[in-house]
């Protein structure tokens, strides 16, 4: 059993490892070669891809290839291909949108899949040694939490984060994972001789989700709530960064290694992903899920009023909450999906997770947010009125953040009336909070 977890902690190390060596810093690298204005593409591509290709590559793992070994062909692919962006970065003697945007696009495309992935390799494993996912999946999730930080804090200190380094970083440890991908145990697909319809054998039948309301209502809020998730890490760095041009700044800590500084936020994931299974059983899904939104609104706030000098407090705050803000969204979000599903559509499901949050939500507000940050930061001067303005754009966020939680509260419900209907059985009436692992629609 020890030696399961072993293997799956090495796995979300991994996975995570390739993320961090360019999520938080790309747009500082983009930012300092002409390509501010389209620091928001970049981040929006990861949600555009999100809308079709985890479904697809889920229905793939569900039917006729094993998880892992999909998980292996993933990772080969967008480790190649990140691989490529970092040579033609490294060899460009000027940086072009078009032919860096298409080889990063292909990278992407491959790996975002591999999120659902992982988290179905992982809880199929799992649930095969007969081990509670509520229970001893935080723990082990945690680890691709660290694989990030340890990935950020090596990009920051040599240097990577303003360079193409970052790729070539990532590109490698892709194509590490889908070697070790392969060594991780089996993953029955579900296979049958019996007919079946196209939609089934599309993976079409995870979106008979929505034909309940209670899980439709959690999907929407969870696209909403999505639009919040790329802004930080698109954007984050380069704000932190554009201290450097006050004098009262320049030479700051903070300023200079704005990736570091970041990094408090995955500390503090590392930490909240283990109060998840207690505030999971002992509050229900809504009350985590509220208390992720708040914290997003706390996250942008925080860095809106905040400076890296006497204000520095406010940017640590926000780190620290955002272990909240991510953990209880993301993380309880999957387990929570992964509870109302049968596991012949487990990856069809995380995948249609994966398209309403990093896909569909994703893309809306890393677009958004690129308009606003055009409009009142990049419209600007260098110096105090850009500051000013990225003060302006962190509280839009923050008030946007606040509306969503406010109508979640009012129309989301934990538990569906006496009289609902829809396809959910009557044995899972009760709450993703239940103590009953077997409940399922």
């Amino acid at each position: 059993m020890k030696e399961i977890k072993l293997k799956l902690i090495l796995m979300y190390f991994l996975e995570f490892a390739v993320w961090g060596a360019y999520l938080t810093s790309l747009g500082s690298f983009l930012a300092q070669n002409g390509q501010a204005e389209h620091i928001g593409w970049f981040y929006a591509v990861q949600g555009v891809v999100s809308i079709f290709m985890p479904a697809l590559i889920g229905i793939i793992a569900d039917r006729w290839v094993p998880a892992q070994r999909m998980l292996s062909v993933c990772h080969l692919l967008a480790g190649a291909f990140m691989l490529c962006a970092g040579w033609y970065a490294s060899t460009a003697a000027t940086l072009e949108f078009t032919p860096l945007f298409s080889l990063y696009t292909l990278s992407i495309a491959f790996f975002m899949p591999t999120i659902g992935l992982s988290n179905s390799v992982g809880y199929s494993v799992l649930t095969s040694h007969g081990l509670d996912t509520v229970k001893h999946f935080p723990p082990i999730r945690i680890f691709g939490t660290i694989g990030f930080i340890i990935s950020m804090l090596f990009v920051n200190f040599t240097g990577f984060q303003n360079t193409y380094g970052q790729l070539f970083t990532s590109g490698v440890l892709s194509i590490v994972l889908a070697a070790y991908a392969l060594t991780m145990p089996n993953c029955p697909v579900n296979k049958t001789n019996e007919k079946v319809s196209v939609s089934d054998a599309l993976g079409l039948k995870a979106f008979s989700l929505f034909k309940n309301r209670r899980m439709a209502t959690f999907f929407v809020f969870s696209m909403f709530l999505g639009v919040a998730l790329q802004i930080t890490n698109g954007f984050a760095n380069p704000f932190i960064q554009s201290f450097g041009d006050i004098p009262e700044f320049h030479g700051n800590w903070g300023v200079e290694n704005a990736n570091a500084l970041i990094s408090l936020s995955q500390i503090s994931e590392t930490l909240c992903i283990l109060l998840i299974p207690f505030f999971l059983k002992r509050f229900g899904i809504k009350v985590v899920m509220l208390m992720a939104m708040l914290a997003w609104v706390f996250r942008f706030g925080l860095f809106g009023l905040g400076d890296p000098g006497s204000g520095v407090w406010m940017f640590i705050l926000s780190m620290i909450v955002y272990g909240i803000a991510f953990d209880f969204f993301n993380v309880s979000g999957s387990l929570y999906v992964d509870k109302q599903t049968t596991p012949d559509i487990r990856s069809s499901a995380q995948g249609l997770f994966m398209v309403m949050t990093n896909g569909v939500g994703a893309t809306i507000g890393t677009l958004c947010a690129q308009q606003v940050i055009n409009h009142f930061v990049n419209s600007q001067p260098a110096g105090l009125a850009r500051i000013e303005g990225w003060s302006t754009s962190w509280l839009i966020f923050a008030a946007y953040a606040l509306v969503v939680a406010v109508l979640f509260f009012l129309i989301f419900h934990d538990k569906p009336a006496k009289n609902s209907t829809g396809d959910i059985r009557k044995a899972e009436i009760e709450s993703n909070a239940s103590d009953n692992p077997e409940g399922m629609i």
